[in-house]
């Protein structure tokens, strides 16, 4: 089965705003050329420029967001009571109502508060906050800077995924989302063990080592604040960082391949009619259901195989311009390796199995959040698909919580098949998805439609 983006350029001749070294004029027409080696080298520097920073900074927010858990075993569990009843469950999940809630909010603003103006505010913000969570006395005092935290960090990782697919070609995103991934994840994965140095302070300037977590990450958190003022990536067409050709390359490109790259006007009310389309939601439900593994292997530790798979399919994936096969493969190796921790009753084809599913489920992240991306247009419905697919991932976490219970431990059973259930309701919408891109790009193509498919001259949706 082979997806085809795009079979026809699009050319769209409008004017962005203006940037620092003057205003984009008319986007070429896609018969001229394009100098080879200037748009690889203009892409490269696009790379180096984007990725590395938002995962510096993304892998910060997942510190500030998981580290609760070893402050806990480093002692807070018991200087804030938090043993007591549900307090610590309480807590933990509190975070995620605000989180939930503001997603689709954070991206309607983005664009009209800027992005360095708007990303630099919510991470200094979360900072201070976490750098408090250091001196609370009490786990009510606890509770509402983790409801702070929800509320800045919420609008945080859409926007980032938005940039990211803002400035290439659907079929280039993988490739970058990926490698987005695999930065940050790595980089998060070292939370444990820098908590784990952080509480080893415990007594210094009579600080308890619990608080030398929060305090000396949210100091960094707060230290990262400056470096995104100073080389966040905005939009295409805002850019301080290109030239001007560099820019109206871009720019070309993007129009080329699905003519969004200057921006639609983002308001509640269109937020609301783009949250009308039902295919919207079954391709964001992919990652919401697929987000059941969470739990089990933040502290997996095989992460080497994941991180060779990841890229792997990537650079296949937006090769052969096609998602949907390799998010089948994906969903079967979580299946394969989820049943055999379950219930194979040698350990070592369990660990095994824990090897299988990291893999599988890390490879199929940025499968799933390309496959959403290549197939929207319009910034507007972008920032509104971003913002719903990780609000429901978070509340793939929360189930993942509630399935996976200490009771359960050693085999967590339940929890286990729990996710084997999440991985056939993700096959189930895919194929639903997939059958219906495919019957309406034929129409397109057999000339039996009349609408443009998105709105878009030219667009074909991505399988």
């Amino acid at each position: 089965m082979s997806a085809q983006g795009q079979d026809a350029p699009v050319g769209i001749n409008e004017k962005a705003e203006s940037l620092s070294s003057g205003s984009i004029d008319k986007v070429e027409s896609s018969h001229v050329d394009i100098d080879p080696k200037f748009e690889r080298r203009t892409m490269l520097w696009i790379d180096f420029r984007i990725l590395p920073v938002l995962a510096l900074v993304y892998s910060f927010n997942l510190i500030d967001r998981i580290n609760l858990g070893a402050a806990y075993a480093a002692g807070m569990g018991t200087d804030l009571e938090l043993k007591v009843g549900s307090r610590f469950s309480i807590v933990t999940c509190i975070y995620f109502i605000p989180y939930i809630l503001l997603q689709i909010p954070g991206n309607i603003v983005l664009r009209r508060l800027g992005v360095r103006n708007w990303l630099t505010f919510l991470i200094f913000a979360w900072g201070i906050v976490q750098l408090g969570m250091g001196w609370v006395q009490n786990w009510e005092a606890l509770l509402a800077t983790r409801i702070l935290l929800g509320i800045f960090e919420a609008p945080f990782f859409p926007a980032v995924l938005w940039i990211i697919t803002s400035w290439y070609k659907r079929h280039e995103v993988q490739k970058r989302v990926a490698s987005f991934h695999v930065i940050a994840v790595t980089m998060g994965g070292l939370s444990p063990l820098l908590a784990y140095g952080l509480s080893l302070l415990n007594g210094t300037h009579g600080i308890a080592g619990w608080r030398w977590i929060f305090i000396v990450e949210g100091a960094i958190t707060i230290g990262l604040a400056v470096i995104t003022y100073l080389f966040i990536p905005a939009f295409p067409d805002v850019n301080t960082f290109l030239t001007k050709e560099q820019t109206d390359l871009v720019i070309r490109r993007i129009n080329e391949d699905r003519g969004d790259a200057l921006p639609d006007e983002i308001t509640f009310k269109k937020a609301v009619h783009h949250l009308k389309d039902w295919t919207l939601w079954l391709t964001v439900s992919c990652r919401y259901v697929g987000s059941y593994f969470g739990a089990l292997l933040r502290a997996a530790p095989p992460y080497g195989p994941s991180i060779i798979l990841t890229l792997v399919v990537a650079y296949f994936a937006d090769k052969y311009k096609h998602r949907s096969s390799f998010i089948v493969v994906l969903c079967v190796g979580c299946l394969v390796g989820n049943s055999l921790v379950a219930w194979h009753p040698d350990n070592k084809i369990r660990y095994l199995g824990v090897f299988i599913t990291n893999a599988c489920n890390c490879a199929s992240i940025p499968c799933v959040l390309s496959y959403a991306a290549n197939n929207v247009v319009s910034q507007s419905k972008r920032a509104v698909q971003t913002a719903l697919i990780v609000a429901l991932g978070a509340f793939g976490g929360i189930l993942a919580a509630v399935c996976f219970r200490s009771q359960d431990y050693p085999r967590y059973v339940p929890g286990l098949a729990a996710t084997l259930a999440s991985q056939g309701v993700v096959l189930a919408l895919l194929a639903a998805l997939t059958i219906r891109h495919m019957r309406l790009n034929k129409q397109m193509r057999e000339g039996k439609r009349t609408e443009p498919l998105e709105g878009q001259e030219g667009f074909y949706y991505t399988l």
